[in-house]
């Protein structure tokens, strides 16, 4: 089978919220208490997605504003159904932020960056919007290691479908590491760049919970899952099964870890 051309989709909110969405809550508030911005500062959230991001800052940071950017139309449509007129959205893309110069304090993007075709121009912009002192920041999941729901499904697939090691996020996204994401940050003219590893508990209640959101179509894996065939779907499932560290109740205990950039803006 080849698949070298599946999409990564990302249009129905209510599907990603139940994949990823779930686990991105978790992380966001720690990302946060990491990044230590100061009380009535004003934010924008770049590719904001259903606005997970946006609302642990409206909850935990007390911000002078809130804005975030996205391109996806469902997905603007779930964040507005979520918090309503308290985040201000625009329809855009990372790489041309509607946003006027050195107008936001602290601009960040949760699980985003990678998935930016371009990065460069996406941190240049992030940076102009910053004022002077203001912060850039952002977390990508560890996809290569320890974002273990989405690692054990590569490693499955991929021993049904060599073909399917092309899409692997773990190979598709090389600056998903401290290493990577200093760089990046270092060459958009940021300074004193920090990194963090921030790992939450991803507790599946049965193989179902676990199963079923790839069936939702949002994102590499799951796209990959919908483009295959019913007995190849079915044979991808029981080898799934048989992977996943299943406990005495039925339950699925993993781990997933994200990776924390931060940079201050020096004019």
């Amino acid at each position: 089978m080849a698949h070298g051309s599946v999409p990564d989709t990302w249009e129905q909110g209510r599907a990603y919220e139940r994949y990823v969405g779930r686990w991105s809550r978790a992380v966001a508030p720690l990302f946060l208490d990491w990044l230590r911005v100061p009380r009535g500062r004003r934010w924008l959230d770049v590719g904001c997605g259903t606005g997970v991001l946006s609302a642990a800052i409206l909850e935990r940071c007390a911000p002078a504003s809130v804005d975030g950017v996205e391109p996806s139309e469902g997905f603007l449509e779930a964040a507005v159904a979520r918090l309503g007129s308290r985040v201000t959205f625009h329809r855009a893309v990372a790489s041309v932020l509607p946003i006027d110069d050195a107008s936001m304090d602290a601009v960040v993007s949760g699980l985003v960056l990678n998935f930016v075709p371009d990065l460069d121009d996406a941190l240049a912009e992030m940076t102009r919007v910053v004022v002077d002192g203001g912060v850039v920041a952002g977390y990508v999941w560890d996809y290569a290691d320890r974002m273990e729901l989405m690692r054990r499904f590569w490693d499955a697939a991929t021993d049904l479908d060599p073909a399917a090691a092309a899409l692997d996020e773990g190979t598709r996204f090389p600056d998903c590491t401290p290493e990577a994401l200093t760089w990046r940050f270092a060459c958009a003219g940021l300074l004193d760049i920090e990194t963090t590893g921030i790992e939450i508990p991803t507790v599946f209640a049965d193989f179902d919970d676990y199963w079923i959101p790839f069936l939702g179509g949002q994102g590499p894996a799951p796209s990959y899952v919908m483009s295959l065939d019913e007995p190849a779907r079915e044979r991808l499932r029981e080898h799934l099964r048989e992977l996943v560290p299943a406990q005495p109740d039925g339950s699925i205990a993993l781990v997933a870890r994200a990776w924390a950039v931060r940079g201050d803006v020096v004019r």
